[in-house]
Order: C-alpha cells, then sequence, then structure tokens
C-alpha cells in the first residue's frame, strides 16, 4: 500500500509542477507560450539514467563509467532545463515573472522525477522496471 500513496503524492507534484509551468504561459500578463520548450527536457532527463539502469550490473560495488556518463548527462538536461528560461527572459522572449513561475516548475518536477526513482528504483516487489 506504499507504493500507492508514493505514487499519488508523485503525481500530485507533477500536476503543480505542470500548473506552475502553464502559469507562467498562460496568464494574460505573460502570454507567451515559449517556456513550453522545457517540457523537452523534462521527457529527456531520466533516459540516460533508464538506458544506464539496463545496462549497467549493479553487483559491483565501483563506480562504473556508463553509470557515471548517465548522471553527467542527465545533469547537463537538467541544467539546460533551468538555463532555458533565464535565456528566454534575458532575451525578452518571455517577463521575468514567467521565468520564475517555470523555474518553481521545474524545481517541483525534478523533485518529483527523482522522487520516482528514489521510490521505485529499487529491485523489490513493486519497481519500475516493471512497467
Amino acid at each position: 500500500m506504499a507504493g500507492i500513496k508514493a505514487l499519488i503524492s508523485l503525481s500530485f507534484g507533477g500536476a503543480i509542477g505542470l500548473m506552475f509551468l502553464m502559469l507562467g504561459c498562460a496568464l494574460p500578463i505573460y502570454n507567451q507560450y515559449w517556456p513550453l520548450f522545457v517540457l523537452f527536457f523534462y521527457i529527456l532527463s531520466p533516459i540516460p539514467y533508464c538506458i544506464a539502469r539496463r545496462l549497467v550490473d549493479d553487483t559491483d560495488a565501483m563506480s562504473n563509467a556508463c553509470k557515471e556518463l548517465a548522471i553527467f548527462l542527465t545533469t547537463g538536461i537538467v541544467v539546460s532545463a533551468f538555463g532555458l528560461p533565464v535565456v528566454f527572459a534575458r532575451a525578452h522572449l518571455i517577463e521575468w515573472g514567467a521565468c520564475a513561475l517555470v523555474l518553481t516548475g521545474n524545481t517541483v518536477i525534478f523533485a518529483t522525477i527523482l522522487g520516482f526513482f528514489l521510490v521505485f528504483g529499487s529491485n523489490d516487489d513493486f519497481s519500475w522496471q516493471q512497467w
């Protein structure tokens, strides 16, 4: 039953993060939809780590180069997701208030993605690898 509560709380976090992103786009004082490009980063961020988890044998206690590369690529994607709204705001494509809302949404969404991997990343009965 703990898996269901975690899944519900993670979906609530994702909904809150997407709400902040939509508010940064659709409020009448902002009315620019450029920040929606961060959705690509939300989709791309877990992919390197998921691929590395499939390829790497976790029985080795030492660090693995494939896993380290996946974490490096994931970090680059997350930093890019935080940098894109700032670049848009500096280029005057969006307002700074919209940038703040998008950055808040980024924080919530990436915390939700991290929480998903912390909760469902172990190799127990209820694992994300079953999906």
